[in-house]
This record gives C-alpha cells, sequence and structure tokens, in this order.
C-alpha cells in the first residue's frame, strides 16, 4: 500500500489597502505629550487617564502650553506623545 501526500505549495496572498477620505479624515491632528500619569480608571482598568500639554501651541512669554486630563487605552508612560484626532473634549476627573 502507498500512500500518497499532495505536497501543497503555500499560496501567498497580497492584500491591498485603499485609504478612504472623508471629512473626518480631512481634520488636522494635534500632538500632545503626556506630562503627568493620574491613574487607572474603567470596568477592569484598561484605560489610564493622563494629563497631556499640546506641543503645537506656541509658548510665548515663557507660559506653559495648554494641558487637558485625556483616557488612553492600552501602554502609556510619560513623555509619549499621543496624536489627538479631537482635542476639545476633557475627559472627567477619577474620584
Amino acid at each position: 500500500v502507498q500512500s500518497k501526500t499532495k505536497s501543497c505549495p503555500r499560496q501567498q496572498k497580497q492584500f491591498s489597502f485603499s485609504l478612504k477620505t472623508s471629512n473626518e479624515m480631512d481634520q488636522p491632528v494635534k500632538l500632545a505629550k503626556v506630562s503627568r500619569v493620574l491613574g487607572r480608571t474603567g470596568n477592569t482598568g484598561n484605560v489610564t487617564q493622563v494629563r497631556v500639554e499640546f506641543m503645537d501651541d506656541g509658548n510665548a512669554g515663557g507660559q506653559a502650553g495648554r494641558s487637558i486630563v485625556r483616557n488612553v487605552k492600552g501602554p502609556v508612560r510619560e513623555g509619549d506623545i499621543l496624536c489627538l484626532l479631537e482635542w476639545e473634549r476633557e475627559a472627567r476627573r477619577l474620584r
């Protein structure tokens, strides 16, 4: 009895991605630097609340840039730079 095995060459799949532009994607983004990690929040503690300072604000007169509190999902530490798609809304403080 001969056993026949078929050798199946791996098929290489080629993916093509297309970037769709919409009104939301045409909006500019703002860069913000994490100045302080405030704590963990969320039901399971998977969200970190941080204070960020905007990098592109003009620091005229030696004043510090505008800073707000944001919620970040994923690993984050002081000094990280975030790319904010929406920068006018501030997160509620932890209690």
